[in-house]
């Protein structure tokens, strides 16, 4: 036993010494402009003002870099977003179409004057003479106070109020469509940030494959092919890289434009993609909706407004009962003479039965379909709530799976590495789990960005931010639940 060892011993001794000397007689040597060195293939810059454009940055005190946060981008998006400034507008808009109406019960004045010559048509030809005669306006006052018009203006008023009230959920609903846009954008631009640093870390993984593919044809271990094919290897990783940091300019791009500074001079996010547990059931997400989302409460102004409409319409053979008063002076000459008038009317709209009857109908009509209408937004609020639920949850499922097959990648390979170090592997064999590594990474982040962005599709849809001390997990679903 102990010459078979011996004999065993003495067999590897000299085999690793025949190695060695066939390693230093077959020792190869690179063409350097085949194969360069990794950094003499980097892409540049076409000037260097470019370079320095790209890197400008602002300065805010110690730091050369601003770094902004979520919060941060939304304060910036509800003052410089051009839709949340259009909405506003029609608030303000509305408003005064509202205070245009409560003008009926303000009273009225008109100024007049003027100068006329007049000849007599009918006396001249009587007459035989022709009867021409000046006649002047120095000033007449006019002035006149609608004192009841049996609920016309009071109708006018509540639908011109009704119509402020939608343009100020429909500021709230563009708002939270902002709000949304912004966080969606800033989560891709997370996802990209993650994306870059990913494929940054393989273009140095990769020049480390290529040298150590080097070293080993170098010393006679490795075949030329394992060079040629670390070389492509590398050069993918560059493509990869590149196309990764135009997605980051692109991204950050819409993160601008969602803000509404598309003109942004480049930052930094202070944070990473994170995952903030969202545990809420469908009811109580349903319950939120109820009471927070502005398009439900739109479609119950809409109808609202409708069924006032039809009180208006019913209104227009309706009088209207005022007082006027006149005064001028005038005459033959400027201040000759001067008269008044002074009375109380109760005026009557011109009827027309037919035209009032078929108005009636037509806003009988639109009232239905105003009423249709909020049922079919209800209902459209039901399905999008559940898809944006399922839609979170399933994202939420994903990420636990995509964290474990992003350690396993990980984890091949480590030994993929280990035995390339070794000499036994092979650089196919090393990519595959590079690769595969690089993809779990984006899985990983990609399913974290998409949890993220289904958390603020849900946000959007219920109407509210969720927070975690404001919503509590709640397994055990309610008996009844409260009826739109």
């Amino acid at each position: 036993m102990k010459k078979i060892v011996l004999t065993v011993l003495i067999f590897t001794i000299l085999n690793c010494e025949v190695h060695s000397k066939c390693s230093i007689i077959t020792k190869n040597i690179l063409n350097k402009n085949e194969y360069p060195e990794c950094s003499k293939v980097e892409p540049c810059s076409s000037s260097k003002e470019n370079s320095q454009t790209e890197n400008k940055t602002l300065k805010t005190g110690i730091e050369n870099t601003i770094y902004v946060n979520l919060e941060d981008c939304l304060k910036l998006a509800l003052g410089n977003n051009p839709r949340i400034q259009s909405a506003m507008q029609d608030v303000f808009a509305s408003d005064a179409r509202l205070r245009q109406v409560w003008s009926s019960y303000f009273p009225q004045f008109s100024w007049q004057s003027g100068y006329s010559r007049i000849r007599q048509l009918q006396l001249s030809d009587v007459f035989r003479e022709n009867l021409i005669y000046n006649f002047w306006v120095l000033g007449q006052i006019s002035a006149s106070q609608m004192l009841y018009d049996f609920g016309v203006t009071q109708n006018k008023a509540t639908i011109s109020r009704l119509d402020n009230q939608g343009y100020k959920i429909i500021l709230t609903g563009t708002v939270n469509d902002v709000v949304y846009n912004v966080k969606d954008a800033y989560y891709n631009l997370q996802y990209a940030l993650e994306a870059l640093r990913i494929a940054d870390a393989n273009v140095k993984q990769y020049e480390s494959f290529y040298e150590q593919a080097k070293g080993f044809y170098e010393v006679g271990v490795k075949p030329k092919v394992d060079v040629t094919i670390a070389e492509v290897n590398l050069s993918t990783a560059k493509l990869t890289q590149i196309q990764a940091a135009h997605s980051v300019k692109i991204a950050m791009a819409k993160l601008n434009n969602a803000i509404g500074i598309p003109y942004s001079t480049k930052y930094s996010l202070s944070d990473k993609l994170r995952y903030d547990a969202c545990d809420i059931c469908l009811e109580k997400a349903i319950e939120i909706t109820q009471e927070s989302r502005p398009e439900f409460q739109l479609a119950e102004v809409k109808v609202e407004q409708a069924k006032q409409n039809v009180k208006l319409v019913k209104k227009n053979w309706l009088p209207e009962f005022d007082i006027q008063g006149q005064f001028e002076v005038g005459g033959r000459h400027p201040d000759s003479n001067y008269g008044y008038t002074f009375g109380a009317y109760l005026n009557f709209p011109t009827i027309n039965g037919m035209l009032i009857k078929h108005q009636l109908r037509e806003a009988r009509s639109l009232y239905s379909k105003e009423q249709a209408e909020a049922i079919n937004t209800i209902n459209n609020l039901y399905l999008e709530v559940q898809q944006a639920y399922y839609t979170l949850d399933e994202k939420k499922n994903k990420i636990p799976v995509a964290l474990l097959g992003m350690k396993q990648a990980k984890e091949n390979l480590d030994l993929s590495n280990g035995r390339y170090h070794a000499g036994v592997g092979d650089p196919i064999e090393l990519n595959d789990a590079q690769v595969e590594y690089e993809n779990a990474q984006l899985t990983y982040y990609q399913t974290m960005y998409e949890y993220n962005s289904a958390r603020a599709n849900l946000e959007k849809s219920i109407g509210r931010n969720l927070c975690a001390e404001e919503v509590t997990l709640k397994k055990k679903i309610k008996d009844k639940i409260r009826k739109i």
